[in-house]
């Protein structure tokens, strides 16, 4: 029945697909905002977190929540890969309505087509972008495309050593804020009994408890979450 009304249904004319798909997109870019800010309100709590973590000394849930920032930051630069992308779809879509009252009919876009092809491969937006080709493929506006791969780098291990680096500038920073708010004298003590290798030092210590800390495992998936 459900097939019997869409073949019945009137098709919408280019200018009012264009149009759609705006919206849609729009629409995107806002769930797109929304992400963002999520993923940046939990990564102020993993920070409280992780100074509370090196005023008890215990390096490795610091450094455990630490990676899960480097990785959430990461997250978030991407996401605002995507929504400037999906900006540029729709100024192409845009420029397409001036074309459409001319020849009546949608042409083809290899821009657009190439914007698509890279979103389709981006997990936050992967399965949208896969209905909006679908959808432009169908109206004459790219070409078929054949991509079941989705990017997966944020998460290989391929970008270990660059995580570890990222984690030591963060603890650095964390480290810097709280010796700044001691008085002067305990400041000159701490910073003396401080090397400059600690970071590299800490980065190869093992610490113990780390995978019985309940709430930092609470805390990891909560971040982990509010990315996907």
């Amino acid at each position: 029945m459900e097939k019997v009304k869409n073949l019945l249904k009137p098709k919408p004319n280019p200018q009012e697909q264009l149009r759609d798909w705006q919206r849609r997109l729009r629409k995107e870019c806002l769930n797109i905002d929304r992400q963002i800010r999520d993923v940046q309100r939990e990564e102020r709590n993993v920070q409280k977190a992780i100074k509370e973590a090196a005023k008890r000394n215990d390096m490795g849930s610091a450094k455990a929540l630490a990676k899960e920032i480097v990785r959430s930051r990461r997250a978030v630069k991407r996401l605002y890969e995507n929504k400037a992308q999906l900006n540029s779809v729709s100024m192409h879509l845009g420029e397409q309505v001036a074309t459409v009252r001319t020849v009546g009919h949608l042409s083809k876009s290899a821009e657009v087509m190439k914007i698509v092809n890279k979103l389709m491969k981006a997990p936050e937006v992967a399965a949208t972008m896969q209905e909006f080709g679908k959808e432009m493929t169908k109206a004459g506006v790219i070409e078929e495309m054949v991509n079941d791969a989705v990017d997966t780098a944020l998460d290989s291990e391929d970008i270990e050593e660059e995580i570890d680096e990222e984690v030591d500038k963060v603890l650095a920073a964390i480290a810097g804020e709280t010796i700044s708010q001691l008085p002067d004298a305990a400041r000159r003590e701490r910073v003396k009994q401080t090397p400059v290798s600690n970071a590299t030092e800490e980065r190869e210590a093992v610490a113990e408890g780390v995978d019985d800390d309940g709430d930092l495992e609470e805390m990891r998936a909560r971040l982990a979450n509010v990315r996907s």
